[in-house]
Order: structure tokens, then C-alpha cells, then sequence
């Protein structure tokens, strides 16, 4: 039986037998299209090639790519670990063609993988082609099906609708017809009683699709219409771990190689054997599918936050750590444990598990931790809820019970959507929704944005990016198109040579504007989306194919030079005071300041900060010239020391920025030499997630200024103190005078409370058993007022106490009313100074025996008392 290693291997080295070009598995999480969170299909690093937004390197190219599908179109969550093949995080195996070999080759090799390579049974395999649409007026693709008239009888080539076998990228964009490879797993028995296709498509455990194939031959426009590419291309992904269950033989995904080291290490932490109990066994499944998709996800760069894709992996984790609790006996965090397994299966394939282990550690650890601290209340809460629910004969829970799960516990939707089902009710999404919009802090996403087809003026390939060297060039519009966003409209200009830097890399865009006969257009932003580099505008040009001067504003350029320059320099920094486990995890760099995210597992203390600091000036003061290699072979630049960020896709020839020492692959814009910077100042150090720090940073003429308004402030402090020369003794003489007055006044105030206190004892009025004080007093402090309050009531039985004050100019009210007059006379004291602060303007509240309550009106204080006597009457 073949392990996972030796399969996946062995699909890798059919295709490079076959001239494709092996290239490694692209981040799962996506940057840079604001179309996708995550990779969800092994053709995204490919999008610009097949958009012709990126030329082509390869014409054929291999490989296995780690994708997510948790949300949209593609969302596999509810499914996973119910059933044997559904999974959030997996693995696509891929051969792509850009315009070399069509549908015959793609058919033939499938075939010849699968069956003489791989040794499935002919017997067990069906493939489905396109049966045309109407509407887009495609026929059948008896293309697809005379080449598999080949290999497979007729009866086993089956017809497929649009949903099933018209593949797309979206509403827009390139697509085509596929044809899908299915396997039939069923015991020999079942097949001869029913055969295969009758299952196809039909959502069987054991009668899946394995591999499909998809022919790139259209463009979907804005209108809905096809057109045919000028290029043909072939864009195939097979399921690694469905392929991995039908060549070792078993029913379930989970029963490979691929999962049974860590559902075992699961049984053993848990004290449970998987396939003795149903609830237990989708426990364990699910949290070996969920590690998966978040340790992969924070090797990518991606920690759990309370936003867009950061919450996405915390709702999995999430989903993992209840399944845990609840049908695995968890109490504590576990999940983090398991991570070691994890890397000995896969660390081979993707060496980010291995380098980042301690870091997935932590992080996942400290969410855990976290989430258990409300899990158990969440929970109680939950079962509460559901109880309520079932007695009122009720189907479901209501949206505004599903919210406060959710902004209190820290319970997502889908999780009580998920509990709320294993008790056979539903919950109200929409109410939830509603909820959820009326939070006004909750982070919004941007409002949907509708954009128009591009239209072209000229073809080009691909922008040339003039702004290492040029800040001013000559340009000409290749394409544009109106967006409209927020019921705001503004346009995106795709030239064919730029020196605007188009976002990225954590740095801004440029600003400026482009000029033709005296008239200006402003670029307001200037963004990097699908690998084209777009200029927003918020009017398109009279004369669009003329030539334009394009102009980057200057002085901003420079300041951002600075920031991203001083950022390396940090970087360096920190891994030599702090050490080489340092390495970024974000950063952004504006005109402003920088802001730099690292691994670092403590609180970085005042003396290392001051070390970085210093070092940072020590290196921008010797004025290290810019050392540039734009077009490094990746390999080369490795063996140089290069500095490599997870998270992020490099091509094999990268461009590298050297200060000194400091070396990484970069694309940013830098100061020709370390001294621009001027000076960098730390204004402060934090942590923004487990074992994530953040530093932020000001250079140049802000840090100057940063200083200076320090300095003021010392000098400020010195006049103060009267001009003493060591300003640092005279404050400490101050805070010792302070210390010694506030005791001072500690004591007269004491001694005060004495005094005040006897003078209220000597008016009390009894009156049928109750020892009535109410008075208007002199205090300056609500902690006194209290303490006078609780001391009269240690020492006078029977009270009923009402005392008014001004305090701050503001009026008082307090009402202490002894526990058994309390409940003979069924008082509250609470309710008592509500209804009389409405005398002073105001209101309060507190126990049935102590309350009090503020207000605006300090005339009213006596009117008050006396409310607050009648209800004694």
C-alpha cells in the first residue's frame, strides 16, 4: 500500500515526466485580490495568467496546492467530519496548460495516471462531459466525449448539467466546460445490484468524484455573453486525499494515512478509541480536519483575530476546541498538542510546519485558553436557551439569544447553529443579522462593489513599473474601467508603464496625478489587484488615449522610502538583540510612521528596546548605500542570507535590498542610502496575539518632532520646579510632600468624619421603633460619604439614614436603611433614591438596605431627603 508521501510524490513525477514544470503550493492565504480571503482551488495562483494580466512562464505546470474552503461559494464546514470526504482545509493536486495541450492530452494522461500508474480498477472509474446550454447556446462537448470513448464504454460517460460540469471563475472572467472523473468503492456485491451510474453526482459516500478536468476555451462578459479565448488552456484538480482513500484501500478519507497519526494522538490524549462511539469518532474527525486549516493557516501568516479572515480561522478553531469539550471530555487546551503529529505527516511536503512550529504552538494554545474561559458558560447558557426553547414548543432560537453566544461567549453563528441542530431546532439568522447591524462598533465589511467590463484602449501584457528609478513618466492608457462602491464612482487606470507603486507588501500606494494639456487628473490611490497595477481616479480623463504625464507625489514618496527602508533596519535589529527566532508577520508603511508585527514569545523589556533603538540609528548614521538586484535567481538569493517571509509567493527570479548587512527580498521603494532616515524613534512596544509582538516606529523630520515635544515637556517640567538643575530629585521631593500632605489630609478628614458623625447621632429622631437620621452635610468625597454611611449603621440599631452632600458641585443623595427594617416594613433603598433623585435631577440605584444616587440639581437636595422620609410615613 502506497503512503500519502509516496502518492502525492508519484503524481509530482508523472507530470514532470510529461515536460510539466513542478512549482510549490502558493499561500492558503490569499493577498492582493480582493476577491478571495483564501485560496479555495489550486488554479488561484494562476488567476493572472489565465486573465492575461501576467505573461506566462510555463506552458505546463504541475503541482499540489493547500487550499480552504470555509465560506461563499465554496463552503464545506457544516459537512466536515460528518461525513468520509469533506474537508475545510485540503489538498489539490494539479496539471495546468496555458495554451499548449488541450482536452485529448488531459484525458489520456488522467486516464493513464489513474489506471497504469496508479492501478485503479477500469472497472470502478465513470467520467461526466458538459451537456450544453441553452442559454448560452453550448451543445453537448462531444469533444471531451470522443476521447474517452478511448478508455470507458459509452454507458460510463455521463452527461452533466452547468451547475456540475461549467467550470468559472465568477460572474466574469474565463471558463469553460469540465469533465469529471468518478470512482465507484462499493463492495462488489452492491455494484452488481445497482450500478455506479446511477449514484453519480448523487452525493454517495462511495461513489465520488476524484479528479476533474476543466478546459479553459471562454470569457464570461459583464453581460452575461461568451466569448472564445484566443488561448485554450487546461486547469485540473484532483482531491489528494480522496486519492489517497481509493489507493490505500479504505471508505473514508479519514481512514488514510493522511489523518490516523493524529485521530490516534487524539484517542490518546482523550482516553477514547476511534470507532467505538459514533459522536466520538466525528469529534475526532473533525478536530484532525480543523488543525489542519488552522496550523496551515498561521504558517501562512494568518493569525485568529475578530476580522475577515482572522476570524474565519478562529471560528474553526473554535468549532474544534467545543467538539473537544463536549464529546471528548477537553477541559483544558489539547489541540495545540497535536501539532508535532501533524508535522511529521506533512512536514516533508511543507517545510512552513516544521519552521513554524513553535509559533503555531503558541498561537493556537493561547486561543484555546481563551475560549474555555467562556465555553463552559457559553454552553450552560446555551442548554438554557434550547430548554426554553423545546418547552415553548418552539423550532428555533431566537436571533437575539444567537447574538449575545455570539458577543459575550465568543460563540460564532455556525457554532450554535451546529449545537442548535443536535437538538433538532434551527436558529434565526436573519434576527441574528439584525442584531449583529446594530452593534455600531462592529467592523463592517465594504459595501458590494459593482464594476463595469474593462474597456480595452491597447493590449498589453503587462505594466512596466518605472518607480525605483523615475518618479515623472510618459504613459498612455491600456484600460480602465468605472467602479461604483458606497454609491461613490470612481475609475481604475491601468497604464502601460507606471512609476506609481501600486500597494503592496505592507507598503501604501503612491498619490500624484497625471497630466495631458494642462489639465490634471488626481490619483488618489494607487492599488496592485490581480497583479495589475490600477490608479484611482475619481474621473476619467476627456481624452483617454492620449499620452498623459503621470507625476508621484514626491515628498510623500520620500517619507514612505524612509519608513519601509528603517523597517528592514528594525528587522535586523531585532534578530540581533532578540535573537534569529524573530521573523516578520505584517507590517504597514505609510508617509506617517511604521508598524512592524515579529515573533517574539515576551514583552520586549525597556533596556531591549533601547538596544534595538540604537542599533537602528547606529546603522542609518553610517549611511549604508542601497545595494539592488532586481532580477537575483531565488536560489541565489537564499544561499545569500536573504530574509524569506511565510505567507508570502515568490517566482524564481526575485528582486533583493541590501543595507549593510541587511538583506531580503523586497519590492518596495527605499532611501539610496540608510541616511535619509535621518532618525528612528520606538514610540511603542505590544502584543497584538500569542507569540506576535508590534512595534511602532516615526523616522525622520516626526521623530524629530517626537523629540522635540518631549524635550518641551522636560523643560516645562524644570520651570515647574523652579529651574532646579537635577529635575529628577526636585519631583521626587514633590511626590514625597504630596505623599506627606495626602496623609495629612487622610487624617483631618478622619478626624472630620468623627465630628460630622457625633453631630448626626445627636439629631436623631425615633419614631415608632426607628432611629431616623436625614440630613444635609458638608463632605467633598463620595468614598467618605459611604464609609460615614456604613459606620452610623455599625453603631445605631434600628436606622433609617438619609444624608445629602454636594460633592464636586454636584448634589448626593445616599439612603442606608437597617436589614430587619428592610423586611418588616418591606423597604427598598434601591427603589427609594431612584424615586427621590428625580428631586435633584438625576438617578441612581443599589441594594435593598444601602443606595445612592446623582444628579444635576443641587437645589433640590432638600425636597430630596424629605421624598426619600415619606416613604418611611
Amino acid at each position: 500500500m502506497k503512503t500519502s508521501r509516496e502518492i502525492r510524490q508519484a503524481f509530482l513525477d508523472f507530470f514532470q515526466e510529461k515536460n510539466h514544470q513542478i512549482v510549490n503550493s502558493a499561500p492558503m492565504v490569499v493577498k492582493g485580490d480582493p476577491t478571495l480571503m483564501f485560496t479555495n482551488a489550486g488554479m488561484n495562483q494562476f488567476k493572472d495568467q489565465f486573465l492575461g494580466n501576467e505573461p506566462v512562464k510555463w506552458a505546463r505546470v504541475a503541482d499540489t496546492q493547500k487550499c480552504l474552503r470555509v465560506s461563499g461559494k465554496h463552503n464545506d464546514l457544516e459537512e466536515v467530519g460528518l461525513d468520509t470526504y469533506h474537508h475545510t482545509m485540503f489538498e489539490m493536486l494539479g496539471n495546468w496548460s496555458f495554451g499548449d495541450y488541450f482536452k485529448e492530452e488531459a484525458i489520456s494522461w488522467a486516464w493513464e495516471f489513474l489506471v497504469t500508474r496508479m492501478g485503479i480498477n477500469p472497472e470502478r472509474l465513470y467520467a461526466t462531459v458538459f451537456e450544453g446550454s441553452a442559454d448560452d447556446n453550448q451543445a453537448r462537448d462531444d469533444e471531451a466525449a470522443g476521447y474517452w470513448e478511448k478508455y470507458l464504454p459509452k454507458e460510463r460517460i455521463l452527461n452533466g448539467n452547468k451547475k456540475d460540469n461549467f467550470w468559472e471563475m465568477g460572474d466574469t472572467g474565463p471558463c469553460g466546460p469540465c469533465s469529471e472523473v468518478h470512482v465507484d468503492l462499493r463492495p462488489q456485491a452492491e455494484v452488481d445490484k445497482l450500478s455506479g451510474r446511477e449514484l453519480v453526482n448523487k452525493d454517495h459516500p462511495q461513489v465520488i468524484e476524484i479528479w476533474n478536468l476543466v478546459f479553459i476555451q471562454f470569457n464570461r462578459k459583464a453581460n452575461g455573453t461568451l466569448e472564445e479565448l484566443p488561448a485554450k488552456h487546461v486547469d485540473t484538480g484532483m482531491g489528494f486525499e480522496r486519492l489517497c482513500m481509493v489507493l490505500q484501500g479504505v471508505t473514508s478519507n479519514y481512514d488514510t494515512d493522511v489523518f490516523q497519526n493524529t485521530i490516534a494522538e487524539i484517542g490518546k490524549l482523550c482516553g477514547k478509541k476511534y470507532g467505538e462511539d459514533e459522536k466520538a469518532d466525528i469529534a475526532m474527525r473533525v478536530i484532525a480536519d480543523h488543525l489542519r486549516a488552522v496550523a496551515f493557516a498561521i504558517a501562512d501568516g494568518q493569525l485568529p483575530s475578530n476580522n475577515k479572515a482572522g476570524y474565519v480561522i478562529r471560528r474553526i478553531l473554535r468549532r474544534a476546541v467545543r467538539y473537544g469539550y463536549t464529546f471528548l471530555g477537553f477541559k483544558e487546551a489539547f489541540i495545540f498538542k497535536l501539532i508535532d503529529v501533524l508535522k511529521q505527516t506533512m512536514g516533508d511536503a511543507f517545510p512552513e510546519l516544521v519552521s513554524q512550529q513553535v509559533l503555531i504552538e503558541k498561537v493556537i494554545k493561547e486561543e484555546e485558553e481563551s475560549f474555555l474561559r467562556t465555553l463552559s458558560t457559553g454552553i450552560k447558557l446555551l442548554d438554557d436557551i434550547v430548554s426554553k426553547v423545546k418547552n415553548e414548543g418552539a423550532a428555533e432560537i431566537a436571533g437575539k439569544d444567537a447574538f449575545v453566544l455570539y458577543d459575550t461567549y465568543g460563540f460564532p453563528l455556525d457554532l450554535t447553529e451546529l449545537i442548535a441542530r443536535e437538538n433538532g431546532l434551527g436558529v434565526d439568522s436573519k434576527g441574528f443579522a439584525v442584531e449583529m447591524d446594530a452593534q455600531k462598533n462592529r467592523s463592517r465589511n465594504a459595501a458590494v462593489q459593482e464594476t463595469d467590463d474593462w474597456v480595452e484602449l491597447r493590449k498589453i501584457e503587462q505594466t512596466e513599473f518605472l518607480g525605483y528609478d523615475k518618479l515623472e513618466a510618459e504613459v498612455r492608457i491600456a484600460r480602465y474601467r468605472k467602479v461604483t462602491q458606497k454609491k461613490k464612482t470612481f475609475y481604475q487606470l491601468v497604464f502601460d508603464q507606471t512609476p506609481f507603486y501600486g500597494e503592496s507588501g505592507g507598503q501604501v500606494g503612491d498619490h500624484g496625478y497625471i497630466e495631458f494639456d494642462g489639465v490634471k487628473t488626481t490619483v488618489y490611490d494607487t492599488q496592485k489587484e490581480n497583479n495589475l497595477i490600477v490608479h484611482l481616479v475619481e474621473k476619467l480623463p476627456e481624452n483617454p488615449s492620449e499620452y498623459f504625464t503621470a507625476v508621484v507625489n514626491v515628498e510623500r514618496r520620500q517619507k514612505i522610502a524612509n519608513n519601509h527602508t528603517a523597517t528592514h533596519l528594525l528587522h535586523a535589529a531585532l534578530r540581533e538583540v532578540l535573537g534569529t527566532h524573530v521573523e516578520q508577520k505584517g507590517s504597514l508603511v505609510n508617509a506617517d510612521h511604521l508598524r512592524f508585527d515579529f515573533s517574539h514569545f515576551q514583552k520586549m523589556t525597556d533596556e531591549e528596546i533601547a538596544e534595538v533603538e540604537k542599533r537602528v540609528n547606529a546603522k542609518i548614521r553610517q549611511n549604508s548605500v542601497r545595494e539592488e538586484n532586481r532580477e537575483m535567481p531565488i536560489e541565489e538569493a537564499k544561499n545569500a542570507g536573504a530574509m524569506m517571509l511565510f505567507g508570502e509567493k515568490y517566482g524564481d527570479v526575485v528582486r533583493t535590498i541590501r543595507f549593510g548587512e541587511s538583506m531580503e527580498l523586497c519590492g518596495g521603494t527605499h532611501v539610496a542610502a540608510t541616511g535619509q532616515i535621518g532618525l528612528l524613534k520606538i514610540v511603542s512596544e505590544s502584543a497584538i496575539a500569542a507569540g506576535v509582538r508590534r512595534i511602532e516606529a516615526i523616522t525622520a523630520d516626526r521623530a524629530e518632532k517626537y523629540i522635540n515635544d518631549q524635550l518641551n515637556i522636560l523643560t516645562s517640567i524644570r520651570d515647574t520646579v523652579k529651574g532646579s538643575a537635577n529635575v529628577l530629585e526636585s519631583i521626587g521631593i514633590l511626590l514625597q510632600q504630596n505623599s506627606e500632605f495626602a496623609k495629612q489630609i487622610e487624617n483631618f478628614q478622619r478626624e472630620s468624619l468623627k465630628i460630622t458623625k457625633a453631630n448626626l447621632k445627636s439629631k436623631i429622631m425615633y419614631v415608632k421603633g426607628v432611629n431616623i437620621i436625614a440630613d444635609k452635610i458638608m463632605i467633598d468625597n463620595a468614598a467618605l460619604l459611604k464609609d460615614l454611611a456604613f459606620q452610623l449603621k455599625g453603631e445605631v440599631e434600628n436606622l433609617y439614614l438619609v444624608l445629602g452632600a454636594e460633592i464636586n458641585g454636584k448634589p448626593n443623595l445616599t439612603v442606608m436603611i437597617a436589614e430587619n427594617i428592610v423586611d418588616e416594613k418591606g423597604l427598598n433603598a434601591g427603589q427609594i433614591v431612584r424615586e427621590a433623585g428625580k428631586e435633584i435631577q438625576g438617578g441612581g440605584g443599589g441594594q435593598p438596605f444601602y443606595a445612592t444616587a446623582g444628579g444635576k440639581n443641587v437645589a433640590g437636595l432638600e425636597a430630596a431627603i424629605e421624598k426619600a422620609l415619606s416613604f418611611l410615613q
